[in-house]
């Protein structure tokens, strides 16, 4: 890895710890949230927003911006946070997170919240709408790519795979599908509830590319998304391996996290491994 190449990783690491602590207060002082997934999720976002996606904060409808759907729209607050850092929206608003008539809702509203390209949080719906969106941009003769990113338990949805089949059948080549691959869901392990494994097999055949990253690495995911598509006329899956609550060691890879709210003791110990991180 180059120097600058490193450099990059760095600050993408620095900011996604950011993240995580404005998105640790913004649940906790709003009372509710899904910090487990979230924090899961926080590396990917991060580096895609800052060193992936063509878009501009300035113009959030260019026709030819790149399109980033979060299929797995409880996670909104990570959303919200790298939204605000990337300069779509005034960071102060964060502080209004689930206040009554915020914009910042609970799941993203595309039409409150600039940045959001669609309204999301029923799982199973954020592919199938990724897939007609990639679908769009080739109408259009846009070179224009769309990214989505999915929860690993919402891939037991039944509308995921058939978006899945779809999205090859039209060899949909700017499509990424993103699977936070964090081997948890709400109550259980995704393997006890619906197995999953051998993951990267079902995508592979059902005509995706697949690659396998480790989900925090931001140099990995740098060099993963640099690489799209990863074959022409296929769609490409990344498959990040990822560990729910990543970053404070009592909340990573625990299923009670998946929507618990920290206690002030808890809070206070979650920040300062955060603020630790940054030091």
């Amino acid at each position: 890895m180059s120097g600058s190449s490193a450099q990059q990783a760095t600050e993408l690491r620095r900011r996604a710890t950011q993240a995580r602590l404005r998105d640790l207060r913004m649940v906790y002082e709003a009372g509710l949230g899904h910090i487990g997934g979230e924090f899961s999720a926080l590396d990917i976002l991060t580096t895609l927003y800052f060193g992936v996606l063509r878009i501009d904060p300035l113009r959030p409808d260019d026709p030819e911006r790149d399109r980033f759907i979060l299929s797995k729209g409880h996670a909104a607050a990570a959303l919200y946070t790298t939204l605000a850092a990337r300069g779509f929206f005034d960071p102060a608003e964060l502080d209004t997170f689930l206040a009554p008539l915020s914009r910042l809702n609970g799941h993203p509203d595309r039409k409150k919240v600039p940045g959001v390209e669609t309204n999301t949080g029923p799982l199973g719906h954020g592919l199938p709408v990724a897939v007609g969106t990639a679908l769009a941009g080739r109408l259009d003769g846009s070179d224009r790519h769309t990214y989505v990113l999915t929860g690993d338990g919402e891939l037991q949805e039944g509308s995921m795979w058939e978006a899945i089949m779809a999205a090859s059948h039209f060899g949909l080549d700017r499509l990424t599908g993103i699977v936070d691959r964090n081997g948890l869901q709400q109550g259980d392990t995704t393997e006890r509830t619906m197995r999953l494994d051998p993951l990267a097999d079902k995508f592979t055949a059902f005509g995706w590319s697949v690659r396998e990253v480790d989900g925090h690495d931001h140099a990995a995911l740098l060099e993963t998304f640099a690489a799209l598509p990863f074959e022409t006329g296929k769609p490409s899956c990344v498959i990040a391996h990822t560990h729910k609550g990543h970053g404070v060691s009592f909340i990573s890879d625990q299923i009670g996290w998946h929507h618990h709210v920290p206690t002030k003791d808890e809070y206070a110990r979650a920040r300062a491994e955060l603020e630790a991180q940054l030091a």
